[in-house]
């Protein structure tokens, strides 16, 4: 036993002096060089301030630590950026009741939202903005575009005209930038920046952007003079407004637990659904959905500003497109750089003049000028208004972008005018009749088929053509109104038929002048 344990030992020592080869031999293995010890103590760094969730935009280069797996849908990419304090009331119960038993309007709703959803997500997430704010639309307008409010606000964000004018978004007769995904949700979101910068706190933010900056504030002033609390839950608000966070709560809370609403979300995945392509000309819209392969309804429904049948490129110098088919178009452009792609331009009135003549001047029928710039019956256009009209071969130019920004149409109701007789007086003439009746010389000529320098007997019928109100009720004849009663000089006007406002000379008194 005594010779086997000196053995072992022999052994044991042989193998330490292996493992204390130097480093420079063949089969060593090489040594971390030993930490050096530090004097300075250790003093740990707490964060000030509440946490907030970290998101790709802070992963460079500050040594943060996060989960580095993928979000498997953009539904948990939403849940991960969660930053509002929840909501814990009796309304949000009601309003997850609502919901809950509306499963076919929950599909609905996000099935929609598939398409716009991922864009918001990003920008959110570039602000570093609480990605609750991506289910507000669900609030406004079910995440669709084309809504209007019975108050005229529109779009999936629901801006009022002044307000959007304020936040940039153009609004003319060519397009509305209240209902465009990208110019809307950048309005939105500088909105919803500015309202939590002067409350700090998002529930009085989102309370502001439903009710007005204006009426929040005031509310919470009523409060703090009574000495209350000036939190969301403390002010007196409308209903509209009481009920608005809650139902972003409800939803929130139906997205951030879907099984227990028994509610089906459908995928959305975790990549863009659309392109933005940038546009060099002119194009009818119809040309954009043959080229790029999409039906019409698709292009609307990411381009939903768009109110007319071509895109001027100097007001609106992009296109969203499906992602696949955004690469379909760009070949096919680039397939066909020389080319006219816009058969529609615009045309600047120059005075004021009927359809009739305007469409005239631009070889259109009156309908269809009045179809496509959505005049209604019995208006006149205003000299400057600017008119769509076919675009001919001979016009090499695209429209410019003051038009595009600025332009717009006026209307005004066509004169309507009443076939009319007068007595004429003891030395009256054509141009004394007119100065009369405030009206010109070669009209009064004209209706009568005299001369301008023309002179009447005593007591010939002089027809005259009077503007009358549209419905008014004609005057009783032989008998003076109370407003003329007065005006001994003004003879009673007997008022036969209604015409419009003569302008041609016409070899019939009695037939309808224009």
């Amino acid at each position: 036993m005594k010779h086997l344990y000196l053995w072992s030992l022999s052994a044991l020592l042989a193998l330490t002096g292996c493992a204390t080869t130097e480093t420079g031999a063949p089969n060593s293995l090489p040594v971390d060089p030993p930490l050096k010890a530090s004097t300075a103590p250790h003093t740990p760094s707490y964060p000030s301030g509440p946490l907030s969730p970290i998101n790709a935009t802070n992963l460079q280069g500050n040594g943060a630590v996060t989960n580095l797996a993928v979000p498997d849908d953009l539904w948990d990419r939403i849940r991960r950026g969660f930053a509002m304090p929840d909501l814990e009331n009796d309304l949000v119960a009601s309003q997850e009741q609502w919901y809950s038993t509306r499963p076919d309007y929950i599909q609905r709703m996000t099935a929609r939202s598939s398409k716009y959803m991922f864009h918001i997500v990003e920008e959110l997430e570039r602000r570093g903005m609480p990605t609750e704010l991506a289910l507000l639309p669900y609030i406004e307008s079910a995440y669709n575009p084309q809504a209007v409010s019975s108050a005229k606000a529109a779009g999936m964000w629901q801006f009022m005209p002044a307000t959007g004018t304020y936040f940039d978004l153009k609004q003319n007769m060519f397009r509305d930038d209240r209902r465009d995904v990208l110019a809307s949700t950048r309005a939105a979101l500088d909105y919803l920046q500015k309202l939590y910068n002067m409350f700090g706190d998002w529930h009085l933010a989102l309370a502001a952007y439903n009710w007005g900056e204006g009426s929040v504030g005031r509310a919470i002033a009523r409060n703090q003079k009574q000495g209350l609390g000036g939190a969301y839950t403390d002010l007196s608000m409308p209903d509209e407004t009481r009920n608005y966070v809650p139902k972003l709560q409800a939803v929130k809370n139906i997205i951030a637990h879907p099984e227990r609403f028994q509610a089906e979300l459908p995928l959305i995945e975790n990549h863009p659904y659309f392109q933005a392509v940038t546009l060099d000309r002119d194009i009818d819209t119809a040309q954009v959905a043959e080229m790029a392969g999409v039906t019409m309804d698709e292009l609307k429904s990411l381009n939903p500003s768009f109110n007319r049948p071509v895109i001027f490129k100097a007001g609106t110098p992009q296109v969203l497109l499906p992602w696949d088919n955004a690469n379909v178009f760009r070949r096919n452009l680039q397939a066909h750089e020389k080319g006219q792609y816009a058969s529609w331009t615009v045309w600047t009135v120059p005075s004021t003049m009927t359809v009739a003549t305007a469409a005239g001047m631009v070889s259109m029928s009156e309908n269809d000028l009045r179809a496509v710039n959505n005049i209604p019956p019995r208006m006149m256009v205003k000299g400057g208004s600017s008119l769509m009209v076919p675009r001919s071969a001979a016009v090499k130019q695209d429209v410019s972008s003051h038009l595009a920004d600025n332009a717009h149409i006026a209307l005004t109701p066509e004169v309507v005018t009443r076939r009319t007789t007068v007595k004429a007086r003891k030395g009256d003439t054509v141009a004394r009749v007119a100065q009369r009746y405030r009206v010109t010389a070669s009209q009064v000529a004209d209706w009568n088929d005299v001369g301008v320098k023309s002179a009447f007997k005593v007591g010939h019928q002089v027809v005259l053509y009077m503007p009358v109100r549209v419905g008014a009720a004609p005057a009783p004849r032989g008998r003076a109104s109370a407003r003329n009663s007065s005006n001994a000089r003004k003879p009673a006007v007997r008022q036969t038929a209604t015409k419009k406002a003569p302008s041609k000379r016409s070899t019939s008194t009695t037939k309808k002048k224009r």
